[in-house]
């Protein structure tokens, strides 16, 4: 089981570079199914995820080559199988956007149950909801979802709550059905309109992504096309925070701006300077910070991703801060980790309190998701003393290469490990 053993107390300074975002290259990764050709996608970051939905749909006889560490080629000319029963599949929530990649071009899709992070509830009943309203029939049984049409027709299809999951697989499901498809209330986060692009570099019809109204003409067919995926929003705000907390000096490159609006101003709230250039964020840090109050809201307000990296900076503010969890029930599951640190933190139903501290203490700790996973290291490059945080394929299921990263602006961080797989990281 890998770990990485982390010496805080080290300011950070230099520059990172972000990666490909990982959920937009999930979607993109999934539509390029809907294609009858060859896609080529551009900033695919290597991460678990990522390598877990290309061998699943290489298990669908898609062929897919990388050309380079960040770039693939998928021909998904002859698919020949719709059940996605791939042995790792169940592991990562985005299988689910195959059952709307696969209905969309062929009308019939199975895909085993999907997994990912315990965060709390993720049901899929908006997207059943949307399939049905396209005019197909859902069923679950034996850990499987089975989707069915004869053919799909256009609908107008207003979500309950906003899901981003629903959102790209019933865009994706849209893309061909008969007539036009018209999401009311869909999520709005970036990665929904870059996906939104890609389906429309491919040929699809899709105006609105991004606002309250998603209209999709469905066309007769769909096409490969070249396409290069949006920088990764969450792995941008985590290194915004690696900065603050250690009180350093880094510049974030090849990010969004405009993405980082909500996660910028709380982070400026505290008391950290931020200067914009282009596409690079320079974020510079004095302690003592400020403790401020958080809520997390689906996009354009601050991101359930970053809450847990948000209370580990505001685990050393000066103050007392409030992280108050609006999208998942169990986003909380990390405190009694961080609290092994000296962290002065306590929850109250979808509420956590913390006090801040001067000084963490290194400890042996357990990620218990992705994100957790990534607020342990934030601490930890905080800490006096030695951090081992466990459990890192947690991690690597949404940062790449993060040690290297830290490393390259000057913490003190290793990766232990006994069998890792590097055939994520490999050209084939």
């Amino acid at each position: 089981m890998d770990q990485l053993i982390i010496n805080g107390g080290n300011a950070l300074h230099g520059r990172v570079e972000v990666s490909g975002a990982k959920n937009a290259a999930l979607g993109i990764i999934a539509a390029a199914l809907l294609a009858d050709g060859i896609s080529t996608i551009e900033n695919v970051p290597c991460v678990n995820d990522v390598r877990v939905l290309i061998e699943s749909i290489q298990d669908l006889g898609v062929k897919v080559e990388y050309l380079d560490q960040h770039t693939i080629k998928i021909d998904s000319t002859k698919v020949d199988k719709l059940v996605v029963d791939y042995e790792h599949i169940n592991k990562i929530r985005a299988s689910y956007y195959l059952l709307g990649a696969l209905l969309g071009r062929f009308n019939h899709s199975e895909v085993a149950m999907p997994g990912g992070c315990n965060i709390g509830q993720r049901p899929i009943d908006q997207h059943i909801k949307g399939f049905e309203a396209l005019g197909a029939t859902v069923d679950l049984e034996h850990g499987m979802v089975k989707v069915t049409a004869n053919k799909l027709i256009g609908t107008n299809i207003y979500l309950d709550v906003v899901s981003v999951g629903a959102t790209i697989n019933i865009m994706m499901a849209a893309c061909m059905a008969e007539g036009v498809t018209h999401i009311e209330n869909p999520a709005k986060e970036p990665h929904i309109v870059d996906v939104a692009n890609y389906l429309n570099s491919m040929g699809a019809d899709i105006k609105g992504a991004g606002t309250d109204l998603i209209k999709i003409h469905g066309v007769k067919g769909m096409h490969g096309s070249e396409y290069t995926i949006i920088p990764d929003q969450i792995e941008a705000g985590t290194y915004m925070i690696a900065a603050a907390i250690t009180g350093g000096d880094v510049t974030v490159g090849n990010l969004i701006p405009k993405h980082m609006e909500a996660i910028s101003a709380k982070m400026q709230e505290m008391g950290v300077v931020i200067t914009e250039e282009l596409d690079t964020l320079r974020v510079t840090a004095k302690h003592p910070l400020k403790g401020i109050n958080v809520k997390t809201l689906p996009y354009p307000g601050f991101p359930t991703d970053m809450q847990p990296q948000m209370t580990a900076l505001l685990s050393i503010a000066e103050g007392t801060g409030v992280i108050t969890e609006s999208i998942f029930e169990n986003r909380f599951s990390y405190v009694d980790e961080l609290s092994r640190m000296g962290v002065n933190i306590k929850v109250e139903g979808n509420t956590a309190i913390v006090t801040g501290v001067t000084e963490l203490e290194g400890a042996k700790v357990s990620a218990t998701d992705l994100r957790a996973g990534a607020a342990l290291v934030l601490a930890g490059l905080f800490a006096n003393g030695e951090t081992i945080v466990n459990h890192v394929d947690y991690i690597d299921r949404g940062y790449e290469f993060i040690e290297n990263k830290l490393k390259a602006l000057g913490a003190d961080i290793v990766r232990k490990t006994d069998n890792m797989d590097k055939s994520m990281f490999k050209v084939v």
